[in-house]
C-alpha cells in the first residue's frame, strides 16, 4: 500500500458521495507517509509518488496529469499565505509526463508543461513550456528537453 493507492480509493469514494471514509483513508495516509494528498485533487493515471509520497504536501484543488513521478518532499500548492482565506487561492496545475525532483516546489497558479522536468529543490513560481529542465531557486529554464534526453540550447 502507498500514498497513491490510498488516494485513489478516498478519490473514488468522494466521488461517488461516500461521507467520512474518503477522510478517514486520507488521515491513515498522513499517519503512514506523513504526506497531505487530499482527495479531492485530480491526479493523473500512471503517477507515481517515489518512496510512496513520503512528506508530499499537494494542495486540495491542485491539478496533476498522467504519468508523472513525483518523489518525496515535494509541495504543489499556493504562494497565498495561510491566513488569508478570503478568495480562491491560485493553484498548479501539472501537465503529463512531468518529473519533479525531491523536495521541489511548485507554487501558485503556473501550469507546468507535459514532459518538464522539475530539478530537486526548485522552487518553481512561473510557468514553464512542454520540455523544459527546471533548475534553481527560483526555478529558471535552463534547457529544452525532448524525451528525458537533455538537449543543449544553442
Amino acid at each position: 500500500m502507498n500514498g497513491i493507492k490510498l488516494y485513489r480509493i478516498a478519490n473514488y469514494l468522494h466521488k461517488h458521495h461516500i461521507p467520512l471514509l474518503p477522510k478517514i483513508i486520507q488521515r491513515i495516509s498522513y499517519l503512514l507517509f506523513n504526506a497531505h494528498i487530499p482527495y479531492q485533487a485530480t491526479i493523473g493515471e500512471g503517477t507515481i509518488l517515489g518512496y510512496g509520497g513520503m512528506g508530499i504536501v499537494i494542495h486540495t484543488n491542485a491539478t496533476i496529469g498522467k504519468s508523472c513521478m513525483i518523489l518525496q518532499q515535494v509541495t504543489i500548492g499556493t504562494n497565498v499565505p495561510y491566513f488569508d482565506q478570503t478568495q480562491t487561492h491560485p493553484v498548479p496545475n501539472i501537465g503529463d509526463n512531468v518529473y519533479i525532483g525531491s523536495g521541489a516546489k511548485i507554487l501558485g497558479g503556473i501550469h507546468i508543461g507535459d514532459g518538464s522536468i522539475i530539478g530537486a529543490n526548485s522552487v518553481v513560481t512561473h510557468s514553464v513550456p512542454k520540455n523544459s529542465l527546471v533548475l534553481g531557486i527560483p526555478g529558471r529554464v535552463i534547457k529544452q528537453v525532448n524525451n528525458r534526453a537533455i538537449i543543449l540550447n544553442d
